[in-house]
């Protein structure tokens, strides 16, 4: 069995590095896998480019001056859009035709078309689309939050001004995307239960299958290891209680950062507590923590940031809205008690008391109240060999492979039947 992956980035963003983990492991339970990616930064034989990167670029470029465009020459929410009003042919490659199934994964920013996502449909070969946000389901979103349009149909969205405007380009997209699967299926997978049915109420995905199945992820390099020495490895005190924060922009206001800061305000009274943060912007933030921080700034190498989860205490991620973070998977293969917020995946990954702290969602105190759980000498030992459990007996390379691949085998199946 061939299959072709196909996503924006080879690296940056949860999804890249999701699509290239379930690469890796569907090459190592028998299956040929390739990464078709806009640019490609490493050396790995089985991932492939777009032909032409200058071709992408300009796709990208027209997008955003579209979307630019709509939103009265504002960039405030430039990157939540997305139109998919060009793209790459990628049916004429050499990777496509040898392929068996076509498996999309985040295709946004200039990467496919929903007319080149049309013309894959027509090609004949069975299509797996795994969603790491809701933008398959609605007309241009990738987050919802409390908006709920995409159950009939989206018409205007909040994040476009003017309401005449809105209306045109909302819609217009909303009926591509109809036309996109006039008559054709796609198998939705989408990486949470959560998002699964979320799924299943739009209106647009109304006759498609819908399932989940979760990220992979390595456990074998992602694996608990020496606090002492991966703190010295990164500079660290080896006398405080850290508490980690990660995120690719640590600005980024979906991943909370503002909640958390006032619920460090009332950790105060915690002797030697300090607080990690992994990401770019970390600058911009420190100042207003009531104690010492460490901004990591951006990382790339996976050996450095295993290092990070190591040589913490505690993982903290107060976002507002969340698939299934591979930063909490990566944390609980390691062995770290994770704190989160009652919302998307982040319940399915996080077992309340058990493994972890589930808070309220937007709630400071109770925010505040997990991290001291977690924290807690007396259960931070057994809460984080209990993650680890969790992640070796539902997020494990094997157990999701093996998932794809029946979802393959059935869409093969599917396919053949109606031949």
């Amino acid at each position: 069995m061939r299959v072709l992956i196909v996503n924006t980035n080879e690296n940056t963003g949860g999804a890249a590095i999701a699509a290239r983990r379930l690469m890796t492991a569907l090459n190592s339970n028998g299956v040929k896998a390739k990464l078709l990616v806009t640019e490609k930064v490493s050396d790995n034989v089985s991932v492939v480019a777009l032909p032409s990167r200058r071709g992408h670029t300009w796709h990208f470029l027209w997008e955003r001056f579209v979307v630019f465009c709509r939103l009265h020459f504002s960039r405030k929410h430039l990157f939540e859009i997305d139109i998919a009003n060009t793209g790459t042919d990628i049916t004429r490659l050499r990777e496509f035709q040898e392929a068996d199934i076509i498996h999309l994964h985040w295709i946004n920013q200039g990467m496919l078309s929903l007319s080149g996502i049309r013309k894959i449909l027509r090609s004949g070969k069975p299509v797996v689309w795994t969603m790491h946000d809701i933008w398959p389901a609605t007309a241009i979103c990738h987050i919802t939050l409390d908006c709920r349009a995409f159950t009939t149909q989206c018409t205007h969205c909040r994040l476009l001004p003017g309401k005449r405007a809105a209306h045109g380009l909302v819609v217009s997209t909303w009926k591509k995307k109809q036309r996109m699967m006039a008559d054709e299926c796609i198998h939705y997978v989408a990486c949470s239960r959560w998002l699964e049915a979320e799924a299943r109420k739009s209106a647009l995905l109304q006759d498609q299958e819908v399932t989940s199945i979760p990220n992979p992820i390595d456990t074998h390099i992602y694996k608990k290891g020496d606090k002492a020495k991966a703190r010295k490895r990164l500079g660290l005190p080896l006398d405080r209680k850290l508490i980690l924060f990660a995120s690719q922009r640590v600005t980024n206001e979906n991943k909370g950062m503002r909640y958390l800061i006032e619920a460090c305000r009332q950790l105060t009274d915690i002797p030697q507590l300090g607080l990690i943060i992994l990401g770019g912007h970390a600058e911009e933030v420190v100042e207003q923590l009531p104690f010492e921080c460490y901004p990591l700034g951006y990382v790339n190498d996976e050996q450095r940031i295993v290092d990070v989860y190591n040589a913490t205490d505690a993982f903290v991620l107060p976002s507002l809205s969340e698939n299934l973070p591979n930063t909490i998977m990566e944390a609980m293969a390691c062995g770290v008690p994770c704190v989160g917020f009652a919302v998307g995946g982040i319940p399915e990954m996080i077992d309340h008391l058990h493994n972890g702290y589930v808070a309220r969602l937007r709630d400071t105190d109770d925010l505040a109240d997990g991290i001291r759980y977690v924290l807690a000498d007396s259960r931070n030992e057994q809460l984080g060999t209990e993650a680890i459990k969790k992640v070796a007996l539902n997020y494990s390379q094997l157990h999701v492979a093996n998932k794809y691949i029946d979802v393959y085998e059935h869409v093969l199946a599917k396919k053949n039947k109606h031949q």
